[in-house]
């Protein structure tokens, strides 16, 4: 019953445009019925004999300046070019060639098409005794202004963001590899949806064989609807099931442009601000685009920390648990009495005391992103602090607990990555949970699972722990430390780019010589 009552779109034949002017019109309004944003407007062409017309458009998608200053002023107010006379046999042609001016312009024979470009953001012109269509660009709308990106902002660097409209995205890149080597190649996926996906890599750099393997992907996805990112990429990705981000996204024109460069691939999708890039390691998920601005000293120092702060959010409660509960012989004697003394008389373990914080942290932090920003900010900071003095106050948990919680929430937060960050919520507190059930020896485990687990994982046919695992020694120099960018000569081997080089040698500062010039 629902199949003979929604009927397979794929199914049907495209229905060719018909000479009779009334078919034409009544054909289209029964395709858009019950649409109010679609406008259909009739008028009169001028000519020896006059000719029935009719636009249709939709309204929120068009710039409606377009369609009435060089649509309709230049078919209404027109007689036709000189010594040309407007007939039924010409009109289509006529009016394309000599009298519509906007850049875009092009015809169509079947009403199927006309249905996809209208719900596109273009305007169909039909005229009576023509079985074609002129479709004509007219998008307009409204569209977010581009601003500087929440999710990665920077100090030094572009402050330009990508925004939901594909075309502003498209322009963001271009306008930044000025080359005709950059290709973007367009797919369309969604059944009701329509979804643009434009598949982005610089040609001669990237490999053919990833590009392939990522347009292979996107092609045999079947889904009614692709609304945002992740709706493709769980469909793209090379594990199933996997805590880890194996496609990185941005919100910076700049980065996607550097992974172009680099050889990767990047994915636009229409109404996301956030494009894919594959193929991708774990060390990309600890680089942020603002290392490349600045000196490649303070940036490989700040890499380093980043490292350690990911070491600290991911180990330090569950070493916590496991040194006070049972190796409590590593640490100092006054250390030991301290804590003892502190802890006398609590009623939960020191593993129930951190894990009780971590999710209330958790709590805190899920309720600071969902209510609004100046409100969020105010209960995650304050409420943290607020929480964790009446609880050491009331005699709940002790004052370790509370200060293991803080550093690592603070250490979390050098995460660039937010996926990532979400996946070391998820091990800390496996970690804690093992650590609280066999100590140290727990957490050894613990880590010797998530290693495992690393190195069988794979973006695209690239190893997820490159260059580490399998060791590539010349991308080191871009991997926990930055080298300055007279030393990058080449790109990452582990981007199976065709062009390695990326820049000659020989190019670092010299001190001049004493006659002046440089030696």
């Amino acid at each position: 019953m629902l199949k003979e009552l929604w009927p397979n779109p794929k199914a049907q034949q495209k229905q060719l445009i018909l000479v009779s002017y009334d078919e034409n019109l009544k054909a289209l309004r029964q395709v858009f019925n019950l649409c109010s944003d679609i406008v259909f407007h009739e008028f009169i062409i001028n000519s020896e004999h006059p000719l029935r017309a009719f636009i249709l458009y939709a309204s929120p998608l068009c710039d409606y300046q377009i369609i009435c200053e060089q649509l309709l002023k230049s078919v209404l107010m027109s007689n036709g070019p000189k010594g040309v006379k407007i007939t039924k046999a010409n009109a289509i042609e006529v009016l394309k060639e000599k009298l519509i001016s906007l850049a875009e312009v092009v015809v169509a024979n079947n009403l199927k098409e006309i249905e996809d470009k209208v719900l596109q953001g273009y305007a169909a012109l039909l005229i009576e005794g023509s079985p074609l269509a002129i479709i004509v660009n007219v998008k307009g709308g409204d569209k977010r202004a581009i601003n500087e990106p929440d999710s990665e902002p920077s100090i030094r660097g572009p402050k330009d963001g990508f925004v939901e409209d594909f075309e502003t995205n498209m322009t963001l890149i271009r306008r930044r590899l000025k080359t005709s080597r950059f290709k973007s190649i367009i797919m369309e996926k969604g059944e009701l949806t329509k979804t643009k996906i434009a598949v982005c890599y610089m040609e001669g750099v990237a490999n053919p064989k990833v590009v392939e393997e990522v347009k292979q992907r996107i092609a045999r996805i079947n889904s009614d609807s692709i609304l945002e990112g992740n709706y493709i990429e769980e469909m793209i990705m090379d594990e199933k099931f996997s805590l880890f981000p194996l496609i990185q996204y941005t919100e910076r024109p700049d980065k996607a442009c550097s992974s172009i460069l680099q050889g990767r691939v990047v994915i636009l999708i229409e109404n996301s601000n956030m494009p894919l890039i594959v193929p991708s390691t774990f060390t990309t998920m600890l680089q942020a685009a603002e290392d490349y601005y600045h000196n490649s000293i303070a940036a490989s120092a700040i890499r380093i920390l980043r490292i350690i702060a990911l070491n600290l959010a991911l180990l330090l409660p569950a070493v916590t648990v496991a040194v006070f509960s049972f190796h409590q012989e590593l640490l100092p004697p006054e250390l030991i009495s301290t804590v003892s003394g502190a802890r006398q008389g609590l009623p939960l373990s020191i593993a129930l005391e951190i894990i009780l914080f971590e999710f209330t942290f958790e709590l805190l932090r899920e309720a600071g992103i969902r209510l609004p920003k100046k409100i969020g900010e105010a209960i995650s900071t304050v409420g943290g602090l607020v929480i964790g003095q009446a609880a050491v106050n009331a005699g709940i948990v002790s004052p370790i607990s509370v200060i293991v919680v803080a550093i690592t929430a603070i250490a979390s937060f050098s995460v660039p990555n937010f996926e990532a960050g979400i996946s070391l919520r998820f091990l800390r507190f496996s970690l804690i949970l093992a650590a609280s059930l066999l100590g140290g020896i727990g957490i050894m485990f613990g880590l010797m699972g998530i290693l495992i687990h690393l190195c069988s994982l794979r973006s695209f046919g690239v190893p997820y722990l490159a260059p580490f695992a399998p060791l590539v020694l010349r991308d080191l120099k871009d991997s926990i430390i930055r080298a300055p960018w007279w030393f990058l000569t080449t790109r990452p081997r582990t981007n199976r780019a065709l062009d390695v080089i990326r820049q000659g040698d020989s190019q670092g500062p010299r001190k001049p010589k004493k006659g002046g010039g440089q030696s």
